[in-house]
């Protein structure tokens, strides 16, 4: 039909440019949620009594159900497919999110507790969500244009905070800290509505031409993998998971992936406090500073996917067109560790627009997933190379938590997060070797 179709010139549809967006948008709103402590964070922790070291706890919650939950929710989309599991994580994360705002009822341990536990559950429900962008993006693209769409939705993370961060600040602000999660779990309701009526697999969605179909398929896009005819979930067999977890290729890929998210999740847990706590911004100065980096992490996200794909085009070779970027982007990430020797705060934020720059370019972690996972198992892959990623999100707000109590500045937290930079390279270049798909044993 593929051919046939190209004779005929049949018409071909962009709906997976629409597809592409709302998955931007729903991570941006994804990010967000995972960002509110950290912007309602200074203001909470004078009402509630809170140390640096229960800040650091709280910030950690959602990483460590996050974590916990990737496996699972992995083997999930893979048996009940991305739209059905995804529709449920929003609308239970929007949900976690807006009862945060009534922790003010408890003050000191009991109200750490319960922003524990309701940040644990956040990142519960958003344990789908990458592993379905992935799943998503694998059915919905061809290889040709896989890195540019994985970066796309993975720079919302940056995206997040140019367009809430603001916001956030604002409402702290002009109101209390408790109205960020009242907002911002609203709008997460909102755009579950909009996701379920308008994301569909590319056998079912109404607006698709047969072109664009053959166009997608032939260039190597799943696009049967949400048919209901699939016989979902049938590669889960724990000798497979064994051969993912176990591969010289993937285990790079989930270090590098570690790595890279201990940048991330300092971005988004602690920065913004840094801001306010070590170079003396207020809330308000914090929220629209800290959307200069993050709007360069952007910029540097859809950057790094688009190289990628030209030099696939040029070079036909997809280890050097994902490793390319990331090595050029940890490099300019690793400049972090500078602003400890500077002391004016516009150039403090330059080198952090610099770093998160490069951080950006070098996030093609999701591309990586999208070209090597055995399509049987795109779910479960997905959701253990986040698992590992996530893993970070613990380790880091809990570290740099007892770096600044211990020391008193951030200086040592962020030689932390610029050491992994550096190990990010070391893991794609000595341990990764040639990207490429891996294939399952069918007799497993």
């Amino acid at each position: 039909m593929t051919t046939q179709a190209a004779a005929v010139g049949i018409k071909r549809t962009r709906v997976r440019y629409l597809i592409i967006f709302l998955l931007f948008v729903i991570t941006t709103i994804n990010y967000a949620d995972r960002a509110t402590f950290s912007i309602a964070g200074p203001s909470a922790s004078k009402e509630l009594g809170l140390d640096p070291v229960a800040m650091g706890y709280i910030l950690s919650a959602f990483a460590w159900a996050y974590v916990l939950g990737q496996i699972p929710s992995g083997a999930l989309l893979d048996r009940f497919g991305s739209k059905r599991i995804y529709t449920a994580a929003l609308v239970l994360w929007s949900l976690f999110t807006l009862l945060q705002g009534f922790a003010g009822i408890f003050t000191g341990l009991a109200a750490a507790v319960a922003l524990f536990a309701m940040r644990f559950m956040v990142g519960l429900a958003e344990s789908p969500s990458f592993p379905a962008n992935a799943r998503i993006v694998a059915a919905w693209f061809p290889g040709s244009e896989r890195g540019t769409a994985s970066a796309i939705f993975n720079s919302a993370q940056y995206f997040a905070l140019v367009a809430f961060a603001p916001l956030m600040g604002w409402l702290v602000h002009t109101f209390d800290w408790h109205s960020v999660f009242f907002v911002m779990g609203g709008v997460g309701l909102v755009a579950a509505v909009i996701f379920v009526r308008l994301v569909h697999a590319p056998t079912d969605h109404p607006k698709i031409s047969q072109g664009e179909f053959d166009y997608i398929e032939a260039g190597g896009g799943l696009v049967r993998m949400e048919d209901k005819t699939a016989d979902r979930g049938a590669a889960f067999t724990w000798q497979n998971v064994r051969k993912v977890l176990t591969t010289r290729m993937l285990l790079g890929v989930y270090l590098g992936q570690y790595c890279i998210n201990v940048l991330t999740y300092f971005f988004v847990t602690w920065f913004p406090i840094y801001l306010v706590k070590e170079r003396g911004l207020s809330i308000l100065e914090a929220g629209f500073t800290a959307a200069a980096p993050a709007l360069c992490g952007f910029v540097g996200g859809l950057l790094g996917g688009i190289i990628s794909d030209a030099l696939l085009k040029k070079t036909g070779s997809l280890t050097i067109a994902r490793k390319t970027p990331l090595l050029v982007g940890m490099l300019l990430a690793s400049l972090i560790i500078v602003c400890n020797y500077v002391d004016e705060q516009w150039l403090v934020v330059l080198i952090m627009a610099v770093a998160f720059f490069g951080k950006g370019v070098a996030s093609l972690g999701w591309a990586v997933v999208a070209d090597t996972s055995p399509k049987e198992m795109a779910g479960v892959t997905g959701g253990i190379f986040n698992t590992f990623g996530n893993i970070a999100g613990i380790v880091t707000p809990i570290v740099i938590g007892y770096i600044v109590q211990g020391t008193g500045s951030f200086d040592g937290a962020l030689i932390f997060v610029g050491a992994h930079c550096v190990i990010t390279i070391l893991a794609y270049f000595l341990i990764v070797g040639k990207i490429e798909r891996l294939k399952l044993d069918p007799a497993a």
